[in-house]
């Protein structure tokens, strides 16, 4: 593909950068794990912006975002995200984490996800939300793919009521693989905490839901990385039949995983398979951690470590699920012409 034509967007998107800041973690800092400290990075993170509150608060009909915090007993951010930003840095230095995923959780708040890796790039990567349906969609990818500040994009099939295999996905999906941006794809059972907390309803459609549907698109985009999270989400099976079919599928291991209870499952099981079929290269520790004051939920490394360690996994193997694999993960997007930093 040649020069990308989305100048228009990407100006319209494009703000003054703050200059980065120094990285406040010790390197050498670790998490704790049954095996003694090790680097953690992780695949999940929500980045609840005050836009994406500020979204909310519409829908809910309330006078801005800082009045759904008595709703939630969760704290709203300042308007600037590199505060929240700041926020997250912290918490990360608390827990030992080196570096995370950073999901922008609306569609259109690319610029607050960019923000918060331009203060932080050695502790963040950015993830966009898109709407394919959405009128803008192309020009939003086109000015996503420019920015080296995001590095994957994240489609929601079942929220946004559309087939991943529409061959309207396929000029987007074509820039994606051009521009090396991972692909994160939501399949499986699907719930939005913060909706079900203010009483918002949920208008999705898990028909749009299964793993299969993205078998023929990653066959025909292979140097596109796609990322399901939760294993599948209740479709593990069918996950694990995609991600054996294809190598450039990778799982995310990310949240409590609830859905086992429909398959009779636990966590050293999910495993024992995920592995067995993807192998340890393309699992992705991951939280699904979002708001504050929770911040980041070290219950789930704890479970999932306490998991590979019972199945008698050592240090190194656990390492690459943990930290290393998401580095390879974006390997060709940091590292590709002006992306390198």
């Amino acid at each position: 593909m040649g020069r990308l034509d989305g100048d228009r967007a990407a100006r319209r998107m494009r703000v003054e950068r703050p200059p980065a800041r120094a990285t406040r973690y010790n390197r050498r800092s670790m998490a704790q794990t049954p095996w003694g400290d090790l680097p953690v990075n992780d695949a999940h993170v929500h980045f609840f912006s005050h836009n994406f509150y500020a979204g909310l608060a519409r829908q809910k009909k309330v006078e801005n975002a800082q009045a759904l915090g008595p709703l939630l007993n969760w704290e709203i951010p300042e308007a600037d995200p590199i505060k929240l930003a700041e926020s997250w840095a912290g918490e990360l230095d608390r827990n030992g984490v080196r570096r995370v995923c950073l999901i922008a959780s609306a569609p259109a708040d690319e610029e607050s996800v960019a923000a918060a890796v331009s203060a932080y790039p050695d502790r963040f990567f950015g993830y966009f939300m898109l709407d394919p349906l959405q009128p803008d969609a192309l020009d939003r990818v086109k000015a996503a793919a420019s920015d080296p500040r995001l590095h994957g994009m994240c489609l929601f099939p079942a929220m946004h009521t559309y087939s991943i295999a529409d061959r309207r996905l396929i000029p987007m999906l074509e820039i994606a693989s051009d521009h090396r941006l991972a692909v994160f794809v939501h399949c499986g059972a699907i719930s939005v905490g913060v909706r079900k907390k203010l009483g918002l309803p949920s208008q999705f459609d898990l028909r749009f839901s299964n793993p299969l549907d993205l078998h023929p698109v990653a066959l025909h985009f292979p140097q596109i990385r796609f990322v399901i999270p939760h294993f599948g989400a209740g479709l593990f099976r069918e996950a694990l039949m995609l991600g054996d079919l294809c190598p450039n599928v990778y799982f995310d291991t990310s949240s409590s995983n609830r859905w086992m209870m429909y398959e009779d499952l636990d966590l050293r099981s999910v495993f024992r398979r995920a592995i067995d079929v993807l192998g340890i290269e393309r699992l992705l520790f991951g939280t699904d951690s979002s708001f504050f004051p929770r911040g980041w939920n070290a219950a789930i490394l704890k479970q999932q470590t306490t998991a590979l360690y019972e199945l008698g996994f050592d240090s190194e193997k656990a390492s690459r699920i943990l930290q290393s694999n998401l580095e390879r993960l974006f390997e060709a997007r940091v590292t590709n012409g002006t992306l390198k930093r």
